[in-house]
């Protein structure tokens, strides 16, 4: 595996991103869309991990215009600011950059996924649906009843899904009720592509990250495990 960082051109100038290249031939591509606190450890982690399945992945910085800041996981109140900057445009925009990225490197339509987390799994769904790529995965996107960020909530999105989408919650979640999960679960089922929606009875918000007190490690574990099967199955 070799691992870079990387200057993505975008029309506000470039944009920071990490990449994790697997040794011999990748067997598909996958953007990896940050969590609110930026493009942290464990984001390149992500990458690193996908990586190791034999993926390129590339997690592009979408705090960008802001200097590319990165959080504690405390620092709610820093974070805020930059997220209420972040814009449905802008985040396309740097959506196709990592694609485009992917695509200079023969890593093309079906054969590219997006994976994303807490505001990152927002933004996979969404991209699910606007362009049809070979799979999306979301983790503890929220969103669902409300739209975030100028998209339209997940439940109205979820229907046009054009990707296969899998979604990963905790029942713990406070910030995305079990209700809110199901009415996603049932939106999705009538996309005219496979969707899947996975609980986690004993796991909270952030629960796959392993640097916050939120990890629940089983629940991680299987997560993780279903997230390979499915770009394994889909991405081709």
């Amino acid at each position: 595996m070799t691992t870079s960082t990387l200057s993505l051109p975008t029309p506000d100038g470039p944009m920071p991103a990490y990449e994790a290249v697997p040794d011999g031939d990748a067997k598909g591509g996958v953007v990896v869309i940050q969590e609110a606190f930026g493009l942290t450890s464990h984001i390149e982690s992500i990458c690193r991990r996908l990586a190791d399945g034999g993926y390129r992945a590339v997690a592009p910085a979408l705090f960008h215009r802001s200097g590319s800041p990165v959080f504690e996981y405390t620092e709610y109140e820093k974070l805020m600011p930059v997220m209420k900057d972040l814009a449905a445009a802008t985040i396309r925009i740097d959506v196709g950059a990592a694609f485009d990225h992917l695509s200079s490197e023969s890593l093309t339509g079906t054969r590219t996924g997006i994976v994303g987390f807490c505001m990152g799994g927002t933004v996979a769904l969404i991209t699910g649906a606007e362009r049809a790529v070979g799979a999306a995965v979301t983790y503890y996107g929220g969103g669902v009843t409300q739209g975030r960020f100028g998209f339209d909530p997940l439940v109205e999105v979820a229907p046009r899904l054009r990707s296969p989408w899998l979604g990963l919650f905790g029942d713990l979640d406070q910030g995305i009720p079990v209700d809110e999960v199901e009415a996603l679960r049932a939106a999705a089922a009538s996309a005219p592509v496979d969707t899947e929606v996975v609980r986690y009875p004993d796991a909270g918000h952030g629960f796959n990250c392993d640097d916050r007190d939120a990890y629940h490690q089983p629940s991680a574990t299987d997560a993780w495990s279903r997230t390979l099967a499915w770009f394994d199955q889909h991405l081709r």
